[in-house]
């Protein structure tokens, strides 16, 4: 049976009541308070981690990046000093994030098991967008687009695939440049595909010397090309995207929101229209030595 109180009794209950109320929405709003400055700090309120990965390379003021450093330019190894591309570009999310680059040396086959075992924080190594590893990896922004290209002589009326009918096109056989172009002959038997070529470079040499009309090639080789060699252009959008990535184990979600920051600052500051003259256009061709 519902009772029944006096209206200052009544009262009374209902201040006790909201002053119970305004006690928990205290205690919440200190907790809430707790776990933000917890996130900040990198530290739970128990002292561990809520990304053991982020705050380890504070503790440390190092940024340990997992490096495979035979793909020029974008990364090499030299007189005991890693160099190349992604080299910089890691070294330039280290500073935003105010640490210092520490490399990693490691290959294709054992980077993501190296950021899982935590032997790097980072991977920075021409490393494509690869989504079937995203049970235990994060990956960052896409920096660079290593997919296909459509390049012609300087002269040319060609303004996409679309007018490649009865024209003359080459690519590097076996490669996704050479798969590309097959594509396109299917739907246009009136193209003539060569493909007996061993290199992107060899390609964009005949297409140069007027022995080709156009040619398919990975975006890095054409600009290495075009950057030192004058008579071809580009002929934009890209016809593939093929992103590269930085990579991150998948507990360092703080270290991923941070890259991305970083990634976003560089591109504003203009970074990456300097890196790539810096490495597509002033660095030397690559040769079998390196």
């Amino acid at each position: 049976m519902m009772k029944n109180y006096p209206i200052d009794t009544w009262r009374a209950l209902r201040r006790r009541s909201w002053r119970r109320l305004d006690l928990l929405a205290a205690l919440v709003l200190v907790c809430y308070a707790a776990l933000a400055v917890s996130a900040q700090l990198g530290a739970s309120i128990a002292g561990q981690g809520l990304d053991p990965v982020w705050a380890a390379a504070r503790q440390r003021g190092t940024l340990r990046v997992a490096m495979d450093f035979g793909y020029y330019p974008f990364t090499g190894f030299e007189r005991g000093q890693p160099f190349g591309y992604d080299v910089d570009l890691a070294r330039a999310v280290a500073q935003k994030l105010d640490l210092q680059a520490e490399f990693v040396p490691s290959n294709l086959d054992a980077i993501y098991e190296d950021l899982a075992n935590r032997k790097a924080d980072i991977a920075a190594s021409a490393l494509p967008y690869a989504p079937e590893q995203g049970w235990r990896a994060l990956f960052s922004t896409f920096y660079f687009n290593a997919g296909q290209v459509l390049v012609v002589p300087e002269g040319s009326t060609i303004a996409g695939v679309d007018q490649l009918g009865g024209r003359r096109l080459g690519a590097p056989l076996g490669s996704d440049a050479d798969s590309y172009a097959r594509k396109l002959v299917t739907n246009s038997p009136g193209i003539t595909l060569r493909s007996d070529y061993d290199t992107a470079a060899e390609v964009l040499a005949d297409l140069r010397s007027g022995k080709l009309d156009a040619a398919i090639v990975d975006n890095a080789s054409a600009l290495i090309d075009l950057g030192h060699h004058p008579g071809l252009r580009l002929v934009p959008p890209a016809l593939t995207l093929e992103p590269y990535v930085l990579v991150m184990p998948s507990p360092a979600y703080q270290l991923h929101e941070e890259v991305d920051r970083a990634l976003d600052e560089l591109r504003r500051e203009g970074f990456f229209d300097q890196l790539g003259k810096k490495w597509f256009v002033d660095a030397p061709l690559p040769s079998p030595a390196r």
